[in-house]
């Protein structure tokens, strides 16, 4: 039995192939990704850079593998108003796209300001460009429009605050779901990063658990993450450093986590990230000692609510 609880345990490809950092993990082709996803009993995955992108091909592919595409991280500059309805247009591009996959959610993040991804700056700059009060007020806008979108195809737009961006640490995540509406903005609750920028991932679900749609699972190496904070090390070293892994391989108490989405009739994805060189840690056993441990924690949950 692939699946024996209330979620859709899933898995991201970034453990064998990372989007961030090119060079990790080419090796691998789509098939091999695909049928060790399978072989664990993910039911799904994410758009990855090694996956084809013909619609009617990939879904095909995926198909063959028993596997579902749940979503796309989709990149956006809606904080930047003079290319506020060009970003606009090619968001829409991926929200027909992801429609056209079956998808439910559309992954949008923040990349205007960012130290890794914003196109308008040099790759050698590793600062966060905090954003003004204007470029708060076109990131809202263009979320909302965004979100309208998405909504017109059926689908939700989650919004993923992320390490190195400009919506990163807890007042910053506060602060994006305080301005843009509920009905229309939704969240994409990441423990890691969630971490990574001061919030306590247990504080943030249960502050923000009524916006939250979509689900990452990665887990943090606290000693890891230490240094990285001591010496202000950028995020894509961060994780060559080893500063990201899979739940239950590092610091994160997710019992609680799990408790606190079953008590919130949370039924939807939960999708594991293991953001790791692939050539220092394996990925298919990374893989597949996540999926252990998801189920054991979520046994366990289920058997002491029971009592």
């Amino acid at each position: 039995m692939r699946q024996t609880n209330p979620f859709r345990i899933g898995i991201a490809p970034i453990g064998w192939v990372n989007d961030d950092i090119p060079g990790l993990g080419d090796h691998y082709t789509q098939d091999q990704v695909l049928s060790e996803m399978s072989a664990l009993g993910y039911v799904s995955t994410e758009m990855g850079r090694l996956f084809m992108q013909d619609p009617s091909t990939l879904k095909a592919k995926l198909d063959a593998y028993g596997i579902q595409l749940a979503s796309k991280f989709v990149g956006t500059l809606f904080s930047d108003a003079d290319r506020l309805e060009e970003e606009l247009q090619a968001f829409g591009t991926w929200v027909r796209y992801l429609k056209e996959m079956g998808c439910e959610h559309v992954i949008a993040c923040e990349m205007g300001g960012s130290m890794h991804w914003d196109p308008r700056r040099s790759p050698d700059d590793m600062t966060i460009h905090k954003l003004s009060e204007d470029e708060w007020e076109s990131l809202v806008e263009g979320l909302h429009r965004a979100a309208r979108l998405c909504r017109e195809h059926g689908m939700k737009l989650v919004y993923h605050y992320h390490a190195g961006t400009v919506v990163e640490t807890a007042d910053e995540i506060d602060r994006i779901m305080e301005m843009t509406d509920p009905a229309l903005v939704h969240l994409l609750y990441d423990t890691g990063h969630a971490l990574y920028g001061g919030y306590d991932p247990l504080e943030l679900l249960e502050n923000h658990g009524d916006r939250i749609q979509y689900v990452h699972l990665k887990d943090v190496r606290r000693d890891v993450l230490e240094h990285v904070r001591q010496q202000n090390i950028d995020f894509r070293s961060a994780v060559k450093k080893g500063m990201f892994t899979v739940p239950g391989d590092g610091c994160i108490d997710f019992a609680p986590i799990i408790e606190k989405l079953m008590e919130n009739n949370y039924t939807g994805w939960l999708i594991v990230e293991a953001e790791q060189d692939p050539a220092a840690a394996h990925p298919y056993t990374y893989a597949q000692r996540a999926k252990d441990y998801l189920e054991a924690t979520i046994r366990a949950v289920k058997a002491v609510n029971q009592e």
